[in-house]
């Protein structure tokens, strides 16, 4: 698992991590079953403190992408993959609201926006 984080980001760097792992879990990057490093060894990897490490299992945890076992160590869990990628939709659904009333507004027809949608959706 790669993490980068940057320091001039405005994200704080336990929600850089988090975020990261959680796109690891979406993308199957990551399975379920799946060990995640210690907490010491993972904030020795990325060179922060094991307490952002733990602040990030903690919240993991609690939002259910891992399971934590006593002396075994952390695993990854999908029980909450679903809810999560429901609530990436709406996100998106509510953006592409207002690009479709910024389109509207500016007489863009729905011909000219799927185009546009298609080439920079293909360009990413």
């Amino acid at each position: 698992m790669k993490i980068l984080i940057s320091n001039t980001s405005e994200s704080p760097l336990y929600q850089q991590i988090k975020d990261q792992i959680i796109d690891a879990i979406l993308k199957s990057e990551l399975a379920e079953g799946d060990a995640l490093p210690s907490i010491r060894a993972f904030a020795n990897d990325l060179k922060v403190s094991i307490l952002t490490i733990r602040r990030v299992y903690d919240e993991l945890e609690k939002e259910g992408f891992i399971k934590s076992q006593i002396g075994i160590g952390t695993f990854v869990s999908t029980s909450n993959v679903d809810l999560l990628r429901d609530s990436k939709r709406r996100l998106v659904e509510q953006k592409m609201q207002d690009m479709i009333q910024t389109a509207k507004s500016l007489d863009i027809s729905i011909q000219e926006l799927n185009e546009m949608m298609i080439i920079l959706f293909e360009e990413e």
